[in-house]
């Protein structure tokens, strides 16, 4: 046998054994150790660690990333960090790193990208396998504005019954506190409980009401739920009973939710006028075409 053949098996053999390795060291890990500087920060990076193992096996490319990020995409790191606190994932990562992430994905499905362009059409299929890769990006950062949207769609219709709920237990004796965690136990495992429970465990850690409701208003930035928590909080400083400002929130929710409805009725019967024309048209062809052919013929 050449001995020269036994090579390229050797290399391979090699580099899946490095990797298996790597692998096996970034999983077995343990956390970063502690030191009197940054210490929120290796607290958050240990964090994601321990929830995200794309990060945890590709952290350096990870914050390689996130430096380019924070020059080449510097305005969009706002909406980014506002998407990813609406959209309810771990508040460990950063706009930069998580944007870092999805070119990551991005980088690891290229290859995949370039072999199928190539079989497929040659050398020109190598610029198509780039731009499915830029697409990819473009992709996850869609879905990520997308996830955010139908989150707060469902807090917001999820809304007007926990205030209901916390309404109640106020006026049936209980204090804030007390109804705010029973309202969040009942509604556990959905998203408006993820969001209350945060403020619940703000008031725990020693925060004011008022900073707690001021801290979610912050995360989901959105008109309808910065109006409800805007009266709480002015309602707190006029000395209004908080079980009144619920049950009026509530009652607005509602409101406005029949006039989205309306407004959505109104826009399908607009909407439907083309197709119904369409469609109207298509049945007097079909009807009348056989007599208008017959007419022609004869003539």
């Amino acid at each position: 046998m050449d001995p020269f053949s036994l090579v390229p098996s050797l290399v391979l053999g090699g580099a899946t054994s490095m990797l298996a390795w790597w692998i096996w060291q970034a999983l077995s890990t343990d956390d970063l150790a502690q030191a009197d500087e940054w210490r929120f920060d290796v607290s958050r990076i240990n964090g994601l660690r321990r929830t995200d193992y794309l990060f945890r096996l590709f952290q350096p490319v990870i914050q390689t990333f996130a430096k380019l990020n924070r020059s080449a995409f510097r305005g969009q790191l706002p909406e980014i960090s506002r998407e990813i606190q609406a959209a309810g994932i771990t508040r460990y990562w950063l706009p930069e790193e998580y944007l870092g992430r999805m070119e990551l994905i991005a980088l690891l499905l290229l290859p995949g990208y370039l072999y199928m362009g190539f079989v497929m059409m040659g050398p020109a299929g190598l610029v198509t396998g780039v731009l499915m890769s830029g697409l990819t990006v473009w992709f996850l950062r869609f879905r990520l504005t997308r996830t955010a949207h139908r989150r707060l769609v469902m807090i917001k219709r999820r809304m007007p019954f926990l205030l209901d709920l916390l309404t109640l237990l106020m006026e049936s004796g209980n204090s804030f506190l007390q109804g705010l965690q029973q309202s969040v136990k009942e509604f556990e495992g959905h998203a408006i409980a993820q969001e209350f429970g945060r403020v619940l465990s703000d008031m725990n850690m020693g925060k004011a009401r008022s900073e707690a409701f001021d801290n979610m208003r912050r995360r989901l930035n959105d008109d309808e739920v910065s109006a409800i928590i805007g009266a709480i909080l002015q309602g707190e400083e006029l000395g209004t009973p908080l079980s009144a400002i619920f049950r009026t929130q509530a009652d607005v929710l509602r409101v406005k939710r029949s006039q989205r409805a309306e407004t959505l009725a109104g826009e399908a019967a607009v909407n439907m006028l083309l197709p119904g024309i369409l469609v109207m048209a298509s049945t007097v062809l079909i009807i009348l075409g056989p007599f208008i052919l017959n007419f022609v013929k004869i003539m």
